[in-house]
């Protein structure tokens, strides 16, 4: 029934997310349903998602289709979610981690990294009918494959020549330098579509169009009945000689006062205390020369926020954690010196707050991406996100600056699509918007510091975004 189903509608040219695909096959008569909706719609989205299909949906919900939904929950099982209070976590590595480092482990982490963004770009109308990239050079016709990126170079007369590789095989594909595509930034060990045409030699395929797993089209976030506000406070770097204690302290009082009824949740990308060694010289940067003493007088800090404010707290790189990404939380003997009203997570973590969906990841990626990636830099963190986002994963380059753990699954990718989306790391401020993602830099605590001066590198220090997430809107509140 509903591989059936399904294939009559992609027949149609017509494609389902698998959460759309479940409430489509609980209609009483689900081609039906899809062909109204579909012409009641003014432009005829990409890939059709639960937000498209709500407005047609009936008042009455009518009988779900046992075998079709059992097929669905059984081919994309939710992944375990645990609640603290109003704070749902979704998903991260803490108490999952189980790699060892070893070849298998490395050998399992890329397959799955393939397999979740391949699942996505295989609902691109561009890729239906995509070949294994073994059995790509054996067709003398235009072919069509989902593959990782392994290798990226120029060749002497300009051309680009990528080799890539799937679960069966290799490929090289060659990228004329007259192509539209010559100057797209392909970064290594990335997942990508490929449209093109196998060579007159049969030995490599030329590119005639990139497809990447991207966000689907969507508006801005659909408005709530919720009227609460969650704001970001990210980098604090409490135990550094330059952290700000009077911007810290406008901001507390603001808190107590003005944004007494404004914040409700309170989330903490990252790099909440400066460490030591994580640099040379950091010691004579510190105002605390003890590890400890830094996340006691973090947790005296955090006491100072006002007890109805839900605090949400991560690592970073920074941290007393594995420096490896995906970093599970803090250890007992640190998050017992804390007020129990706190929630401790991963990084990154999906979670969600009254019905909103929230990736916060702390942002050690945005090194690489931006030491990758033509056109980004250090003032603009905003566009390395979308730059995430158009890839579906936080940090695919393998063997930069961003450490990687092989864990069975790749908790970098980006698999489910956030309504916010919040990183730090940067000590840049700025928020933005794509495909109807709320995208946020959370800030700093930290003054520019030596490393930065040397780097001519000046930080946006004291700014704390926050987001209502009844209406999606967010404002930015200076405490310098």
């Amino acid at each position: 029934m509903r591989d059936r189903i399904l294939d009559t509608l992609a027949n149609e040219g017509i494609l389902l997310e698998p959460e759309a695909a479940e409430m489509v096959l609980s209609r009483s008569d689900p081609l039906n349903f899809v062909r109204t909706a579909l012409s009641s719609m003014q432009q005829q989205p990409l890939v059709l998602t639960v937000n498209d299909l709500r407005p047609y949906a009936d008042v009455q919900v009518t009988r779900m289709v046992p075998e079709a939904l059992e097929d669905i929950r059984q081919s994309a099982p939710a992944p375990p979610a645990r609640s603290d209070g109003d704070v749902r976590i979704l998903r991260d590595i803490t108490g999952n981690s189980t790699c060892e480092g070893n070849i298998i482990d490395f050998a399992r982490y890329f397959n799955d990294r393939f397999r979740k963004i391949k699942k996505i770009l295989a609902q691109r109308r561009e890729l239906v009918g995509c070949l294994p990239v073994s059995k790509a050079t054996k067709f003398d016709r235009e072919v069509k494959m989902v593959a990782m990126v392994n290798e990226v170079r120029t060749t002497k007369n300009g051309h680009r020549l990528i080799e890539v590789e799937d679960d069966e095989g290799r490929c090289p594909v060659l990228i004329l330098k007259d192509s539209p595509m010559a100057n797209e930034c392909i970064v290594p060990d990335e997942v990508i579509g490929i449209v093109g045409k196998t060579s007159t030699k049969g030995d490599l395929v030329v590119m005639n169009e990139l497809i990447r797993p991207d966000l689907p089209l969507r508006k801005s976030m659909r408005p709530t009945d919720s009227w609460s506000s969650v704001a970001f406070l990210s980098d604090v770097h409490i135990g550094s000689n330059t952290f700000l204690h009077k911007p810290w302290e406008r901001m507390i009082n603001w808190l107590r006062t003005e944004g007494r009824d404004e914040v409700q949740y309170l989330i903490v990308p990252g790099d909440v205390v400066d460490g030591i060694g994580i640099f040379p010289g950091q010691e004579d940067e510190l105002e605390i020369d003890d590890i400890f003493a830094q996340y006691e007088s973090l947790a005296d800090h955090l006491k100072q926020v006002p007890d109805g404010i839900r605090i949400i707290v991560q690592p970073g790189n920074h941290d007393a954690v594995r420096p490896a990404e995906p970093q599970p939380t803090f250890p007992k003997d640190l998050t017992k010196m804390f007020d129990s009203a706190i929630t401790f997570v991963g990084n990154p973590c999906y979670l969600e707050i009254e019905g909103r969906k929230i990736l916060s990841y702390h942002g050690r990626s945005l090194d690489d991406w931006i030491g990758n990636v033509q056109g980004l830099s250090y003032n603009n963190p905003l566009q390395a996100m979308v730059e995430m986002l158009k890839r579906r994963h936080m940090a695919p380059i393998y063997g930069g600056k961003t450490p990687l753990a092989p864990e069975k699954e790749d908790f970098l990718v980006i698999d489910e699509v956030p309504d916010i989306f919040v990183s730090g790391h940067v000590h840049g401020a700025g928020i933005s918007e794509y495909r109807g993602v709320r995208l946020i830099c959370a800030s700093t605590w930290q003054s520019q510091t030596a490393f930065q001066r040397m780097h001519n590198f000046n930080p946006v220090p004291a700014q704390m975004p926050i987001t209502h997430l009844g209406t999606g809107e967010t404002r930015m509140v200076d405490f310098t």
